[in-house]
């Protein structure tokens, strides 16, 4: 938030150039850093690196979208940890045990991590979209496709978590096909919100374009 914050009220005085140069080699150490993750807090921040490179490379051309940038990451990373804390899950192994214990609250993992890897028609993807095409507005359609690029970095780790979580097997010894359940005493009323809120916002993006 400090950064963007600083970033934004800069803004006019920023040089585009470097602006696009550390946009690429955020939205690039992002993507090619996540690949090879196994624990979700290492793949939450590389996914954290590539999110800033979005965020940074629109500062000069239009400010606000940095900030709506911003706002949908925080409320869409919020819901997965919110969820993931709740689940006690901290890798990518965990997940896959997770259908047993509670699979609405796979579903939200899984929902959230494709937005977050900008797939529409979630939330994720509005400011993608949005910032893409402010770019070629801006006579920059080389930039745009080079971004457009970078963020199926993203989206090729995120879905291989999904592939790895729910379409393949981790050996165990345990022949059980349910994991015994203890009631939670952790609190889950804003999960449902947050998720619908890191989802389901791509029809009120005219709205948001006009707010911006």
């Amino acid at each position: 938030i400090a950064p963007t914050a600083l970033l934004y009220q800069i803004s006019p005085s920023l040089n585009m150039e470097i602006l696009i140069l550390l946009a690429i080699l955020s939205t690039m150490l992002g993507g090619w850093g996540g690949l090879n993750q196994t624990q979700m807090r290492k793949v939450l921040a590389y996914s954290s690196i590539a999110h800033m490179g979005w965020t940074v490379i629109i500062a000069l051309i239009n400010p606000n979208l940095t900030i709506l940038s911003l706002m949908i990451y925080i409320m869409t990373t919020l819901t997965l940890f919110m969820t993931l804390n709740l689940s006690s899950t901290t890798k990518i192994k965990s997940i896959s045990n997770l259908w047993n214990k509670s699979t609405p609250m796979t579903m939200i993992v899984f929902l959230t991590m494709l937005s977050l890897g900008g797939l529409p028609p979630l939330t994720g993807f509005m400011p993608k979209w949005l910032i893409l095409q402010e770019l070629i507005i801006n006579n920059n359609p080389t930039m745009a496709i080079i971004m457009a690029l970078s963020a199926l970095l993203n989206l090729f780790f995120y879905m291989r978590i999904i592939y790895v979580s729910s379409l393949t097997m981790f050996p165990t010894s345990n022949n059980l096909k349910h994991h015994w359940f203890f009631s939670q005493t952790k609190t889950t009323n804003m999960i449902p919100t947050l998720t619908t809120i890191s989802s389901m916002l791509l029809p009120l993006t005219p709205i948001l374009i006009i707010m911006t």
